[in-house]
């Protein structure tokens, strides 16, 4: 019921019907491990059929078969390719009839570096796979979406919103993809379709392995985050938080939880904390360190952290 003080000054539009995901088709990408498998295995749990995306073939088909070949089915597409992920796409549809969620999931980390010696062919393999590759899963999902009145997740993080240092890529690439699904949340107002953006801060996979213990400059970044922001969920937990949101048609998910105050005081927090930061005599060390590391070109370091190597697209 509308309260007549406020009628006329603030909008009231009622929340939209839950989405019930028994029977609906979904697709997610980079389902081959960490969230992206978890997330699969989560909505097939609550009777959906899957479409998984992924560039490893092997992986691809030990997750789908771990699911049931009933409820899965395993598409090999590097988001990065435009045509092959509208066939992707293509194949959710001629598989199971319909298309109803996307879960745009896929994402990589550069090893630490400086804006002066970030090695700029990994800056834009990150952007091709973090930001182009949700714009290259979605484009082709969207009407699909919307003829079923569905809902789209987009993976962001709160690098998204937190002063960056030592990863500006990947950074950079995640608050892009927020903007993304906050235009498309928008954009999806005139249709009965929905969309979402989740944000995760530390989630315990393969890739947060490479980057922050296996990489000492990493693990030092990382000890320097306050304990509350630097605990760590499983890929399962991620997983429940996506699917929750998709069922509640959520605007926004966030965990672990002590991110959600950060996010929404991001401004005022982030203003005195580049301050600090900037003066923090242990982060410059650390800094000073990851630049000789980038200058001396220390080849037996991977260049960008995933779970699985993504190989490079064929020559146009």
């Amino acid at each position: 019921m509308k309260l007549p003080v406020l009628q006329g000054i603030l909008p009231f539009r009622r929340k939209p019907a839950a989405l019930h995901l028994k029977g609906r088709v979904a697709l997610v990408t980079g389902a081959a491990q960490g969230i992206g498998l978890a997330t699969a295995e989560s909505l097939a749990d609550c009777g959906a059929r899957v479409v998984l995306v992924d560039v490893d073939e092997q992986g691809l088909g030990e997750a789908a078969a771990g699911i049931g070949l009933l409820l899965a089915h395993g598409v090999r597409a590097d988001v990065r390719d435009r045509d092959a992920m509208a066939g992707a796409v293509a194949q959710a549809v001629e598989r199971f009839g319909r298309l109803d969620v996307v879960v745009a999931n896929a994402g990589v980390t550069p090893i630490p570096a400086t804006i002066r010696t970030i090695d700029l062919d990994d800056f834009d393999r990150v952007i091709a796979i973090n930001l182009t590759g949700v714009v290259n899963t979605v484009v082709p999902a969207v009407d699909e979406v919307v003829a079923h009145g569905g809902h789209i997740v987009v993976v962001a993080s709160v690098a998204a919103f937190a002063p960056g240092f030592g990863g500006v890529a990947y950074m950079a690439s995640k608050a892009a993809v927020e903007q993304f699904g906050r235009a498309l949340r928008i954009e999806l107002g005139i249709t009965d379709a929905t969309a979402g953006v989740a944000y995760f801060g530390v989630v315990d996979t393969a890739m947060v392995k490479n980057t922050l213990d296996d990489d000492p400059l990493g693990h030092a970044i990382d000890m320097m985050m306050p304990y509350p922001l630097r605990r760590r969920i499983t890929a399962e937990h991620a997983a429940k938080v996506i699917v929750d949101g998709i069922a509640n048609r959520s605007a926004r998910t966030i965990a672990p939880k002590g991110w959600g105050p950060y996010s929404l005081m991001r401004e005022v927090v982030n203003r005195r904390l580049e301050d600090v930061l900037r003066s923090d005599a242990r982060l410059r060390e650390v800094l000073l360190k990851i630049e000789q590391r980038n200058r001396d070109a220390d080849t037996s370091v991977p260049r960008v952290h995933q779970a699985r190597a993504v190989p490079p697209l064929p020559p146009s």
